[in-house]
């Protein structure tokens, strides 16, 4: 219904209600409300109970009169046609679900003035054209009466089976808080929908025929909304149809979307591709015998017939290539439909023969299947008058994969071994929407890295032991390890390419070799976010950085704590238990580590806390001006502790601490000016940190060295950065005319203050260079 993913709302609340439980064969007249919504409900003189009786009775007769009439509508004899399939218990409780149905939407109407149980008699037809079985179809019967009327799943239990319910849960929205915004609604929808997709995918083939209804019946609804729905249909409903093989329903999805969204444009074009239709027709045809004639010629049975792109699929090309109508010239195509596989590549050199094929335009689907079970070889020819000719070649078991997808499972015999292969694929990709959910920080990530996880351009690659992998295009090395295991991309560190070295962040290409190289003390770079393109990558590397982050901000938070309890006097060994056990009740938290992680990302005050914790203790008297414990830092905490880039501090600075809600603990010098006012103003967030003794660690640090600008001067200095053990992390120069001088500005690592001044001492040596400084600020 539109009002919640596409469905138009019915104009009439529902108002129907079961008495009590009755058995689905005695659902048909005892089980219907008194009277439609807004009539016996509104009197208000109180029947007497002959009265009462009568009308019932009355009202019974006309609900079953109803009934039966109905059942005599056209559109519902042909959907009962249609389930010939299906045994004759199984069509009786499907007439029986119909009849429910429609009782439970008695009175209401869908914005077109239609009764509103068309709606769900359209999507049940659609399930019967894939040959679904009786509970699918049933489920499609209700999926709207959870939501829309009084009924609930308990009811629906009672009278079709617990597996019909949990279907029809699985495609009704969840109740809307009132805090949500339509996106954060929409974004818990389809993470509520996803997971009952993963425990059963009838769910979201009811869904998508639900969507499909839903688009070919919106003249009534608003412009603005249509366009929404359409828009919402082309970022994920028709992905997840083509991410599932279902080829057929995807280009229709696609191409009544974009007729809702560009509806001129789409007018335009669907004249222009009538036109050409008869213009091309001689040329078509000549193509067409020509192929016919060659499989003819080279003793291969085939199907042979042509193809028409999609309206859609015309208009993104236009658009992404910039291109006129008339300089598309695959419109066409052409599909050869053969028997088994070794007649496939047959036919394929038959072609070849027939026409010259494009270099590089050859691909074999076949021995490298999509993602979404897809198969197919496809080459490009040149044809009569240089015309390019697109050809699909595939065996019938293929073909009906490839339009149907997952349906053709239920749908065709001969694509038993095909489905299967595509449900065990489905399946894997449905487990991964699983862990995704489990990794996700919440339901908009978790539906952000769904929608990367949907876009179907793939490139495929190889382990070094030449197992194929597949990926989406523009995946990187960082995606390829997390694809093979996640403590392979938790560890990466390098990649090795076709057998070369390569950066990480390298984009991956078709047929490339891939070895990640690891180290043992890796850990992910938050900077790898920026490039993956892999749902799995994201959501892991946010869960190891998560994670991390907790961790290191506990350790933090428990010396700021124990610092704080010293400055009262008392060390954390002799606070009783049962304070302890108090701090953490009152605080709302599972554990000690919890408060601890609080007061490591700033959401506590460390001083706060401890005085709570000693609320009823007797503290020792501290002396007036005695010296307040630092906290001793090592600077490689991670991510708890941040060294602000203002100032750059390194061991040797006298250096003090911001707690800064949610970032942990950032570390200034003293004399930065960038925090005077701040420390003034907000003293209590402002602790004192000194480092250890033995850091261990290289940090990053601005110097500006002023130097005769002449030949060779770069690589003196660059070396004699070198010679003093430092490394360079970058380089810049002013943009200013050429002169006598010029002022070079270098980052470069050092692991204290004695450190960098031995460097400085080094360039000042070069007698090239006549001022060096550090930057600051």
């Amino acid at each position: 219904m539109m009002s919640r993913e596409g469905s138009e709302p019915p104009s009439t609340p529902p108002s129907v209600k079961p008495a009590g439980p009755a058995t689905p064969a005695a659902a048909t007249a005892a089980d219907q409300p008194a009277a439609p919504a807004g009539a016996a409900a509104n009197t208000e003189t109180p029947a007497t109970p002959a009265q009462a009786a009568g009308d019932a009775a009355g009202d019974a007769a006309l609900s079953a009169a109803a009934l039966n009439a109905s059942e005599d509508d056209p559109a519902f004899r042909v959907f009962i046609d249609s389930l010939s399939y299906l045994k004759p218990d199984e069509i009786a409780l499907v007439r029986e679900a119909y009849r429910f149905s429609q009782m439970a939407h008695r009175g209401q109407t869908r914005l077109s003035g239609e009764p509103y149980v068309t709606h769900p008699l359209a999507v049940a037809g659609a399930l019967a054209e894939w040959h679904m079985d009786a509970q699918a179809v049933i489920a499609a019967l209700l999926h709207d009466v959870m939501e829309d009327t009084a009924f609930s799943k308990a009811e629906i239990t009672a009278r079709f089976g617990k597996a019909v319910a949990e279907l029809v849960d699985g495609v009704s929205k969840l109740d809307k808080i009132e805090t949500q915004s339509y996106q954060e609604a929409q974004a818990e929808n389809f993470r509520k929908m996803l997971m009952a997709m993963a425990r059963d995918l009838r769910v979201v083939l009811i869904k998508l025929a639900d969507r499909l209804h839903n688009l070919q019946t919106m003249s009534a609804v608003r412009v603005d909304k249509r366009r929404r729905i359409a828009r919402e249909t082309l970022e994920i409903y028709a992905p997840i149809a083509n991410r599932l093989g279902l080829n057929k329903l995807y280009r229709e999805l696609q191409d009544i979307s974009f007729a809702h969204i560009h509806p001129r444009r789409a007018e335009v074009l669907s004249k222009a591709l009538r036109a050409a239709r008869g213009n091309r027709r001689e040329l078509l045809k000549r193509i067409l015998d020509g192929i016919r004639g060659r499989m003819s010629e080279a003793q291969i049975e085939a199907q042979v017939f042509g193809r028409e792109k999609s309206l859609y699929s015309i208009y993104r090309k236009m658009v992404e290539k910039r291109l006129s109508f008339s300089q598309v010239l695959d419109i066409y195509g052409f599909r050869v439909v053969v028997r088994d596989v070794p007649t496939c590549y047959l036919a394929m050199g038959a072609l070849h023969a027939l026409y010259k094929p494009v270099p590089g335009k050859f691909k074999d689907y076949i021995a490298i299947p999509k993602g979404n079970g897809y198969q197919s070889l496809h080459t490009t020819l040149i044809g009569p008058y240089g015309t390019p000719i697109e050809v699909q070649i595939r065996t019938q078991s293929m073909h009906h994969v490839a339009q149907e997808g997952v349906a053709s499972h239920w749908l065709y015999k001969d694509s038993e071994q095909s489905g299967a292969d595509l449900q065990v694929r489905t399946h894997k990709w449905l487990q991964s929407l699983l862990e995704l959910q489990n990794t996700a920080g919440d339901t908009a990530e978790f539906f952000e890295n769904v929608k990367v996880d949907l876009f179907p351009d793939e490139v495929y690659v190889f382990t070094p032991k030449g197992k194929i992998m597949s990926l989406p295009k523009g995946a990187t090395a960082v995606d390829f390890a997390y694809t093979v295991h996640t403590d392979i991309g938790n560890r990466c560190v390098a990649a090795r390419i076709n057998y070369e070295l390569m950066p990480l962040r390298t984009e991956l290409t078709n047929g490339d070799q891939v070895e990640i190289i690891t180290a043992a003390h890796a850990n992910p770079n938050p900077a790898w976010l920026s490039y993956v393109k892999t749902g799995r990558a994201r959501g892991k590397i946010r869960h190891f950085l998560k994670t991390m982050q907790n961790d290191e901000s506990a350790a933090l938070g428990e010396s700021m704590l124990d610092q704080e309890l010293r400055t009262l006097g008392i060390t954390p060994a002799e606070v009783p238990v049962a304070s302890w056990e108090g701090l953490v009740r009152a605080a709302g938290s599972k554990s000690m580590k919890e408060v601890y992680t609080d007061i490591g990302l700033g959401r506590r005050l460390a001083a706060v806390v401890a005085r709570r914790l000693l609320a009823h203790e007797e503290l020792p008297q501290v002396e007036r001006g005695a010296p307040r414990p630092s906290l001793v830092i090592r600077g490689a905490q991670g991510m708890a502790v941040q060294i602000a880039p203002c100032c750059q501090p390194i061991p040797g600075d006298p250096i003090i601490g911001s707690i800064r809600k949610g970032q942990g603990l950032i570390i200034h010098s003293h004399d930065c000016p960038m925090i005077r006012k701040a420390r003034s103003n907000d003293p209590k967030k402002w602790i004192d940190v000194e480092w250890e003794p033995e850091v261990g660690k290289l940090f990053d640090v601005r110097i500006r060295v002023t130097a005769e600008n002449v030949r060779g001067v770069l690589g003196r200095i660059a070396t004699a950065i070198s010679e003093g053990g430092s490394n360079i992390e970058g380089v810049g120069m002013e943009e200013k005319a050429p002169g006598l001088y010029t002022s070079l500005n270098f980052t470069v690592q050092v692991a204290d203050r004695a450190h960098l001044a031995q460097v400085m001492r080094i360039l000042r040596r070069i007698p090239e260079v006549v001022r060096i400084a550090r930057e600051r600020g």
